[in-house]
């Protein structure tokens, strides 16, 4: 008769727990998510789950973020395998299938629970509403959406597999195979261990029938012995788990936070927050603004070390009585399940929401014992059927807003909107808040929270990294690099800083300059692909196909079948990079644009010579264009054949007289032939007199005079020539060389009045008195 109802419940509980989540499948990967799965290299191949087990570094790109954690990293494999890539809602549903067995574990226990502590054959409804409201908890829904936190998931389900095995198997209990689930989610997430105390507890309350006060009296001491014994392989067993994480936990691991005593105090007032937030989750938050209590005077630390007092002195009360023994086992797993992380081991953040996951299953027994017992006494005053309306309005209360949470989760920019609103002191997630919208290309808006986010947070490294990122988008190139060089600064250590700085350095085509920091990058996470993959790109575009070839069997033996390495390492064996392959596509279909624009791309990438080629077919196609005579001086320029650069500058310069580029490329040749000591042929005078006038406006008032003279050479009565040197000198304070030159100008032309104004200037500026010289 209770087999009926019992699978009739689960039904319900599953179907309307996937009504409720049915909106989170298809959210994306967020915060931890990116270091831990999508740049994790390591999942991307099933052969790397012997390696989980063997090194904790494979937990993450990141060196301070690498746990072991071998069986989640390995759950997480084994989903990117069946996605055939990072496709979210194969992540999401494999955790979301774990979430539905640990319901229906959770139905297991705390029927079994109700029944040893009341005699019901109704237990079965308290049992399944208990564990739907778990399901249905808006808190929950931090835990289940957010990838990596399955961690907490696995961990939770285990412990709960390990209780059902003991309880309802002599086999198991016999032979301790309940113990299997404990190492299986232990290697999950260490917290798993705390089923040693939680089995004493159970022991001791439901089998030995005693409450914790008997734990000091003489009288009990045979059956607290009888419990200690049976417990014993459970707490050796959880003891060497912990020894042995702990021991292949990488070095490199850092918790987070920096003053123990100062976390130890801060956690009371955090678990009662805790608790509050088990009735009215509302101020739920994917990052919080939380921080250390200053001292102990600090009321919060009253209020929340008041709370756990009375919570003890409640679980020790309702331990005397067989009846309500499901409460003060709920409230002892409440806190045992948060010792690990609300203890004296400092954490990076305060709080986190996801860690109410494993103590809400003790808490949810505890509250909703209670009110079975209250009903139990002062239900027959009360209506059926407002008790049953009122567990529909429970659950759809709590299903809205797990619903709502599921949409906060949806993408970066809806998360971290939220957490903007809802911890608007929090540095980190306004700056996350800040990536979500560069991505969306609103980079004035991003600047606003990173700047808001630097009052909060100024050394936070990668607010800066993100500032130069913006900055770099908006064209303010030496600012960006000044934020980028003060991102590696204060984040020596974070491989981010690097990488993107690297990136800006390619952008610039600095590419000598970017390779020492992208290979720092690599050495800080020999896992991260990018930075090898942008090392692969610059070995590309400086014609080293050995280093190419070494990077690609590198980032092969992290992440074999990787589609970047393999394409670089098949253009290395053939001594061709992209743009040689790009060359090759236009030769089935010729056009002007596509080989200019690949003189462009190999002239950026330092490829001078295939730079001219692609110029010269261009011009094949258009002979009258100035940017392909342009791009092939610029070439000759890199090459230092000033000659051939004069030539073809001049050409353009013909073809469109005011391409102040080629001017500029033509100064470049002039002073390159100047330096060799080769005079420039085939100018006339009025070419010199032109170049001369560039020279001047680009401040190189010496070259300026050089062209002029080689004008007079050409031509010796030349007024012009002799102004242009005046009003150079003048700019030089050479005062004696302007006067004699605006002589021997005015003698050729005495009515020259700009001539007569630029002496004016030479001779005050020998008397000290200094004027503005002009050209014309």
């Amino acid at each position: 008769m209770i087999k009926r109802p019992f699978y009739t419940g689960i039904g319900i509980m599953m179907l309307v727990t996937l009504l409720i989540y049915s909106n989170h499948f298809t959210n994306t990967f967020q915060f931890d998510d990116f270091h831990t799965i999508v740049n994790n290299a390591n999942i991307r191949s099933l052969k790397n789950i012997p390696r989980f087990f063997k090194d904790g570094s494979t937990m993450s790109v990141l060196p301070q973020n690498q746990a072991y954690r071998p069986v989640t990293v390995s759950s997480l494999a084994i989903d990117y395998w069946l996605a055939g890539d990072y496709y979210p809602s194969y992540f999401q549903a494999s955790t979301f299938i774990l979430f539905l067995l640990q319901g229906l574990l959770m139905v297991l226990l705390f029927k079994k629970l109700f029944d040893k502590s009341l005699s019901n054959n109704h237990n079965t409804y308290p049992a399944i509403i208990a564990a739907t409201w778990y399901m249905l908890h808006p808190a929950n829904a931090e835990t289940v959406n957010y990838i990596i936190a399955r961690a907490d998931v696995q961990s939770t389900l285990m412990v709960l597999l390990a209780f059902v095995l003991y309880i309802y198997s002599p086999f198991c209990r016999k032979t301790f195979l309940y113990l299997l689930p404990v190492g299986i989610g232990a290697l999950c997430k260490p917290p798993a261990v705390m089923f040693a105390p939680l089995l004493f507890c159970y022991l001791l309350l439901f089998e030995q029938e005693l409450g914790f006060t008997d734990l000091f009296k003489k009288t009990a001491l045979k059956q607290v012995w009888t419990v200690f014994l049976k417990t014993v392989p459970s707490f050796i067993f959880c003891a060497l788990l912990y020894v042995w994480i702990d021991k292949m936990t990488p070095n490199t691991w850092e918790p987070g936070g920096t003053s123990p005593m100062q976390y130890f105090i801060t956690q009371p007032f955090v678990i009662l927050h805790y608790f509050c937030e088990f009735f009215l989750p509302t101020s739920l938050s994917a990052d919080t603004d939380w921080t250390l209590l200053p001292s102990i005077g600090d009321v919060r630390f009253f209020a929340g070390s008041l709370f756990i007092v009375l919570m003890i002195v409640a679980a020790f009360y309702t331990a005397k009585n067989k009846s309500t023994k499901p409460i003060s086992f709920g409230i002892i797993w409440f806190f045992l399940a948060l010792l690990p992380t609300s203890s004296i081991i400092p954490l990076g953040e305060v709080l986190n929401d996801h860690r109410m996951y494993f103590p809400f299953v003790g808490l949810v027994i505890s509250v909703s014992w209670t009110v079975v017992l209250l009903l139990r006494e002062y239900g027959k005053q009360i209506n059926k059927r407002l008790i049953i309306a009122s567990v529909i309005l429970l659950f759809a209360a709590y299903g809205y807003g797990t619903y709502q949470r599921n949409k906060v989760w949806h993408t970066q920019e809806s998360l971290w909107r939220d957490v903007s609103i809802k911890s608007p002191l929090n540095g980190r997630g306004l700056m996350n808040y800040g990536v979500a919208l560069v991505t969306a290309e609103k980079y004035a808006e991003a600047e606003k929270y990173f700047q808001k986010a630097m009052r909060i947070t100024p050394d936070y490294a990668l607010l800066y990294t993100n500032m130069g990122y913006v900055k770099e988008k908006e064209g303010q190139l030496q600012l960006a690099e000044n934020y980028y060089k003060a991102g590696i600064q204060l984040g020596n250590k974070v491989p981010d800083t690097y990488y993107f700085y690297g990136l800006f350095l390619i952008h610039q085509l600095r590419y000598s300059e970017a390779e020492p920091i992208l290979l720092q990058a690599v050495k800080l996470s020999p896992l991260y692909l990018a930075p090898q993959i942008q090392l692969m790109n610059i070995y590309s575009k400086m014609i080293r196909w050995n280093d190419v070839v070494d990077m690609a069997n590198q980032t092969l033996h992290i992440a074999p079948g990787n589609a970047g390495a393999l394409s670089y390492l098949r253009l290395a064996i053939q001594k061709r990079n992209e743009l040689d392959l790009e060359g090759e596509k236009i030769k089935n279909a010729q056009s002007f644009e596509k080989y200019l624009d690949l003189s462009l791309k190999n002239y950026q990438s330092a490829r001078y010579v295939q730079s001219i080629g692609m110029a010269q077919q261009a011009l094949k196609i258009s002979p009258s264009s100035a940017e392909a005579y342009n791009n092939i001086g610029a070439a000759y320029i890199k090459l230092k054949q000033y000659q051939q650069a004069d030539t073809v500058l001049r050409a353009a310069l013909q073809l469109r007289p005011n391409f102040k580029l080629a001017k500029n490329n033509l100064l470049q040749a002039q002073q390159g032939l100047e330096d060799a000591g080769i005079k420039p042929t085939g100018l006339t005078a009025a070419d010199f007199i032109d170049i001369s006038l560039i020279c001047f406006n680009q401040g190189l008032f010496k070259q300026c005079i050089i062209n002029c003279n080689y004008a007079l050479e050409l031509q010796p009565n030349y007024p012009l020539a002799y102004n242009n040197i005046c009003a150079a000198n003048n700019q030089l304070h050479h005062w004696d060389e302007a006067i004699a030159a605006a002589k021997k100008g005015l003698q050729l032309k005495p009515d020259y009045e700009v001539l007569k104004n630029n002496l004016a200037v030479a001779e005050k500026g020998k008397s000290g008195r200094v004027s503005q010289s002009i050209l014309k």
